[in-house]
C-alpha cells in the first residue's frame, strides 16, 4: 500500500513540474489556442490601418514601460516588434517583468505619431538625443490586451 502511495505522489509531483505556472492580469484567460509570435505577424501583413482582429498570442517581453508598466513590446520575431497598450487603462505590468507573456484582445496596425514615439522612447528611458531623432511616424503593429499571462 505504502508503494502505491508514493508511486501516485512521485506522479502527482512529476505531473505539477510539467504545467506551467502564470501570473494572471487583467480579464481572466487561458492558455490554448495561443498564436505564436511569427504566426501573428503573418497576420498583421494582411491588416490596413484600422483593421481590427481578436486573437491570442504568446510571445516574449523585449521591454516594460519603466514608469508604470503601462505598455510593452513584444518579439515577434525577424526584427518585428508589437507594441501592447492595456484595455481602458485597467492594469498595468509589473515593471520588472519578463520571458514570456500570453495576450488575448484586439490586433491592429496603427500610424504612430512622432509625439507618441517621442513619449514612448521618454518611458523607456531613452536619452534626449535618442528621443530627438525621431522625426517621422510609422506604421507598427499593436494590440489592445483585455488579459495577460506572464509565466511564472
Amino acid at each position: 500500500m505504502k508503494k502505491i502511495v508514493l508511486i501516485l505522489i512521485a506522479g502527482a509531483l512529476i505531473y505539477a513540474c510539467k504545467v506551467d505556472s502564470y501570473a494572471s492580469f487583467g480579464d481572466e484567460i487561458d492558455a490554448e489556442y495561443a498564436l505564436s509570435g511569427a504566426e501573428i505577424a503573418e497576420r498583421y501583413e494582411s491588416l490596413a490601418v484600422g483593421d481590427t482582429l481578436v486573437t491570442k498570442l504568446k510571445a516574449g517581453i523585449n521591454e516594460v514601460c519603466s514608469k508604470k508598466g503601462c505598455w510593452m513590446k513584444l518579439d515577434l520575431g525577424n526584427n518585428k516588434e508589437l507594441m501592447v497598450r492595456f484595455k481602458d487603462y485597467g492594469f498595468f505590468m509589473p515593471l520588472d517583468a519578463k520571458g514570456d507573456v500570453i495576450i488575448s484582445g484586439k490586433a491592429y496596425l496603427t500610424e504612430v505619431s512622432v509625439d507618441d514615439l517621442r513619449h514612448y522612447a521618454e518611458d523607456a528611458g531613452k536619452s534626449k538625443e535618442e528621443i530627438n531623432a525621431i522625426i517621422s511616424s510609422e506604421k507598427a503593429f499593436a494590440f489592445e490586451a483585455n488579459g495577460v499571462l506572464l509565466k511564472e
